[in-house]
């Protein structure tokens, strides 16, 4: 699919038509073997009214044979149609949900967020319950026609043994249909309502897991759980209101097309009383009253799907559309480059200039956690470069002119609060599989009596979000995580706040070891990695107000003595 237009806002109905035209193949297959299978079904009927006619007729063994024949036959179409049908139309369906996932999951994933307004659990919630209902059209589409075929052919059956009782099903099919496609209206505007509220409750409680330390820290469990509370119960009332329409639109499905058959059943049986149809036609027309529900039931149906799709298409096109929070430029930086912050606002940043030549070992201990995390964040180009002012420079080249993934590549800042994913120590520490200094990093962290801990070593199961590992544990293994990608320039934020002092001093001494000779910028307020660095800046009130190296400031600058001291 084409990268939509910026300026021309993706819409549900295009995502759809996308769809529908990259599985017109096994959509056609599916339709012709599902049709056969309808065909099969109400075939069924219409034989047994022309065996209890010839039977009538003819009394012959022959002729009861070859109606026994003929039924094998439609049994054993309507057996391979369906079988065959059915699996091409859901491994079309399957395939064209995984493509919608992958490329959902693409726009959340990249390396500039898109400005969609949404949650993360909300994008999630996306990328897999709507994904999956856009893609049910891919059956819907045949089912609909394969209905319809069914439908057809029992009014043309009906029609040849009397004219009423073909109009009579094709008027009733009309009437049915105008009433349930005006009640899937109202289908599709509340599933749509109950998917963003069911995403945002997702989102929410991600949240709150997030941060369920913290909240035990200050005592905010009570108003975190009232607070999902309040959005969990507005989501079940919306699935509540949805399921009601949904249960008046299956009864009313259903009344009606009881009622059609039990109109063409009285017709018909009028019909025979008064001698204009056989007694043939009667059993054929009886037994089609019945079999017609099914397709009926089925054809009634697709309007609510049709909707529910379009709805979760609309969703999807919300991803799908948002433009880039910034467009990424075209160069590379060079390797080995340094790293220059000139003349930065940005938060709490006023004016921040600094340099780290290449190969240098700088730390950046700065007063006021909120500046360290705007620094951070504009280093790992989580804010747009329009939305501070001044450059800041790898390489010498202008971050604002390079492409984000050659950004990524070469400079990689790890967060305090990076991600640790359900895998195993291995996957955790080199997710493609590819890395050569995974022993490295993790004699570098002290990662390694977690590993000696276990009989599994590296392959030690990890639960999301490192749910069976200690503090300390997660974050050293974020810390090798960081190492083994071996970068031009790491920036590393409060790598030690969670181990004791004696791992911290180790940490330290080991991170000047392994990245000798490449670029590293550390922001912390650790004693044993200020000491270990080159240089010590200091951050304070949005600018650099100090730099030296540690022992120096410890004995220059009380201020920078009172805020690392331990």
């Amino acid at each position: 699919m084409p990268a939509p237009d910026p300026h021309r806002p993706l819409r549900g109905t295009v995502i759809l038509r996308t769809a529908l035209r990259r599985n017109l193949a096994a959509m056609a297959w599916g339709t012709v073997l599902m049709g056969l299978y309808q065909a099969g079904e109400t075939a069924f009927p219409i034989a047994l009214g022309l065996i209890v006619e010839h039977t009538l007729q003819d009394r012959s063994p022959g002729s009861l044979g070859g109606s026994i024949g003929a039924l094998a036959v439609i049994i054993t179409t309507v057996s391979l149609s369906w079988r065959f049908g059915m699996r091409v139309l859901q491994k079309a369906n399957t395939t064209e949900a995984h493509r919608w996932r992958v490329q959902v999951a693409a726009c959340g994933l990249q390396p500039v967020d898109r400005d969609t307004g949404l949650k993360s659990g909300e994008v999630l919630t996306i990328a897999t319950e709507d994904a999956d209902s856009t893609a049910d059209i891919i059956e819907v589409v045949p089912l609909l026609i394969s209905s319809l075929v069914a439908v057809l052919v029992a009014a043309v059956a009906l029609g040849l043994a009397d004219v009423r009782l073909g109009l009579l099903v094709i008027m009733g099919t009309v009437v049915i249909l105008t009433i349930l496609s005006l009640m899937s209206k109202r289908i599709g505007a509340g599933t749509q309502e109950q998917q963003a509220r069911v995403a945002r409750a997702g989102a929410k409680v991600a949240d709150l897991i997030t941060g369920l330390r913290p909240l035990h820290g200050f005592g905010g469990n009570h108003a975190a759980f009232v607070s999902y509370r309040k959005v969990s119960t507005e989501a079940r009332r919306q699935a509540v209101t949805v399921a009601r329409v949904n249960g008046a639109y299956a009864g009313a499905a259903q009344a009606l097309n009881a009622a059609l058959a039990a109109a063409v059943t009285l017709t018909a049986g009028g019909l025979a009383f008064g001698g204009r149809i056989s007694l043939g036609e009667l059993v054929m027309a009886v037994g089609l009253a019945q079999f017609i529900m099914e397709p009926l039931k089925m054809f009634s149906e697709m309007p609510k799907y049709v909707m529910m799709a379009r709805a979760s298409a609309e969703r999807m096109a919300l991803v799908l559309s948002a433009p880039p929070v910034t467009q990424p430029g075209p160069q590379r930086p060079a390797p080995g480059g340094d790293l220059e912050i000139d003349g930065v606002r940005y938060g709490t940043l006023r004016g921040l200039k600094l340099r780290v030549s290449a190969g240098e070992f700088v730390a950046v201990t700065a007063y006021h956690p909120r500046a360290a995390a705007d620094f951070a964040s504009i280093l790992a180009v989580n804010v747009p470069p329009h939305a501070y002012e001044g450059v800041v420079r790898i390489g010498g080249q202008d971050m604002a002119g390079l492409s984000v993934e050659a950004v990524r590549e070469h400079l990689l800042v790890n967060p305090y609060d990076a991600e640790i994913f359900a895998g195993t120590l291995r996957t955790n520490i080199d997710p493609s599989g590819t890395g050569r200094m995974v022993a490295e990093a993790v004699e570098a962290s002290l990662l390694t009596d977690v590993v000696a801990l276990h009989r599994a070593g590296l392959d030690h199961a990890v639960r999301d979000r490192g749910a069976n590992l200690s503090g300390g544990q997660r974050q050293r293994l974020s810390l090798a995580r960081a190492l083994a990608a071996d970068t031009d320039v790491l920036v590393l934020h409060d790598p030690t706040t969670a181990v004791d002092a004696v791992t911290e001093q180790l940490i330290a001494r080991n991170l000047v070891k392994l990245r000798r000779g490449r670029t590293t910028l550390v922001i912390t307020s650790s004693p044993a990695v200020l000491d270990a660095a080159d240089r010590v800046l200091v951050l304070d009130d949005g600018v650099i107000t100090a730099e030296d190296t540690h022992r120096n400031l410890l004995a220059s600058d009380e201020a920078y003595c009172l805020a690392v001291a331990r």
